[in-house]
């Protein structure tokens, strides 16, 4: 069967640990990004430095009400028992979500674009999206055209990220027309990621949410 959603919650539980083979433990913490702006109420997912402004991706079918709503990072500190605490911790970006609405997701589906089939995936396949440039993001469709000069390794997207600093990234770009861009580094760089859509005991959309794979998927289904 496809692949299945952990309890994600654990995500954005600040203080929640998990522990990998090695050894290593994580400890995870909630970041705010900022507001994202939604006037068409869809939902685009994507590497911005790759696909932004390309028209090669499509929305989500998934939709929800036009309005601005909170974007948040999910970090994982990463550290070795025993030994001393690093002056710069190791952190990484395990997940971002876009929130609509304040109440538990009590299911989880992945979220699909115009002419995805999930009866179609295979053991432990999912629909995701292709990061080459290390970092996520996610945007209103309407928005694709707003962030010029992206390609060429310049204009908004590009001034925030610089902006940001080092470390695990989360930024809002500013584009044209009031648009804006929540972007964040992906877990440990490119890969392919699902994003997935919680929904609350009545069906109404609480979230979407791209997992990185940086919590363990097995610990996040025990803990």
């Amino acid at each position: 069967m496809p692949m299945t959603a952990p309890d994600y919650s654990l995500h954005f539980t600040p203080g929640h640990t998990f522990s990998y083979e090695s050894g290593v433990t994580g400890t995870m913490a909630t970041v705010g990004v900022g507001e994202l702006s939604l006037p068409t109420g869809r939902v685009v997912a994507c590497d911005p430095f790759v696909y932004l402004g390309s028209g090669d991706v499509e929305p989500f079918t998934a939709q929800v009400p036009p309005g601005r709503y909170r974007v948040e990072a999910a970090i994982a500190t990463l550290a070795r028992p025993g030994e001393p605490a690093a002056a710069r911790p190791h952190t990484r970006v395990a997940a971002a979500r876009l929130v609509i609405r304040d109440v538990p997701a009590v299911t989880w589906e992945i979220a699909l674009q115009e002419g995805q089939d999930p009866a179609e995936l295979g053991e432990d396949e999912f629909y995701g999206y292709g990061v080459d440039a290390g970092t996520g993001c996610f945007y209103d469709p309407s928005a694709d055209g707003a962030f010029p000069g992206t390609e060429e390794e310049e204009g908004p997207v590009w001034a925030a990220m610089e902006a940001a600093g080092d470390g695990p990234m989360m930024f809002l770009a500013e584009g044209r027309d009031g648009h804006n861009l929540a972007a964040f580094t992906s877990g440990w760089g490119d890969g392919a990621y699902p994003t997935w859509v919680g929904r609350d005991a009545a069906g109404e959309i609480t979230c979407f949410l791209t997992d990185f794979f940086v919590v363990p998927t097995e610990d996040a289904r025990r803990a």
